[in-house]
């Protein structure tokens, strides 16, 4: 699991992202006037809740509801007092979708220093009796020989 101080600077880092993001998203979109908002606004911040996101898939929990019921509000409730129930969250997550994907890619991923890891595991498109059937890969993909 990440320390305390390094999710303190992850939630840093995604809370200024968010600041940046929210500004330029007010700047380029059209307003609609007409829309009304119908629910309160959330006791978790965009950024909080990316970094939930990030810490579970940084964790070996396989099931989101588990960690934050389990992780998140019992054992990191200090992190995060103004908690939400899960399905209030699972509600946020889709507002933090686009944002976290760009957060991802853009801050945490870093430059690309030239070096690169490639998984060179086969890739199965068909069943060998089913190749002259199939047309989609047709010019692009070979056969080839493995030793699995």
């Amino acid at each position: 699991m990440i320390t305390e101080d390094k999710v303190t600077e992850i939630f840093f880092m995604a809370d200024e992202f968010c600041k940046f993001f929210d500004a330029m998203m007010l700047k380029y979109t059209i307003k609609d006037t007409k829309k009304r908002s119908y629910h309160r606004k959330s006791t978790l911040s965009k950024a909080e809740v990316m970094l939930i996101m990030i810490l579970f898939h940084s964790s070996g929990y396989r099931c989101l509801k588990h960690f934050y019921l389990e992780k998140v509000c019992k054992h990191l409730r200090h992190l995060f007092p103004e908690v939400v129930s899960y399905n209030r969250f699972v509600e946020l997550e889709k507002e933090v979708d686009i944002p976290l994907a760009l957060f991802i890619k853009k801050v945490l991923l870093g430059k690309c220093t030239g070096i690169s890891f490639v998984d060179s595991t086969p890739l199965r498109v068909c069943r060998n009796q089913r190749i002259h059937m199939h047309k989609v890969f047709k010019g692009i993909a070979q056969r080839g020989k493995c030793s699995m």
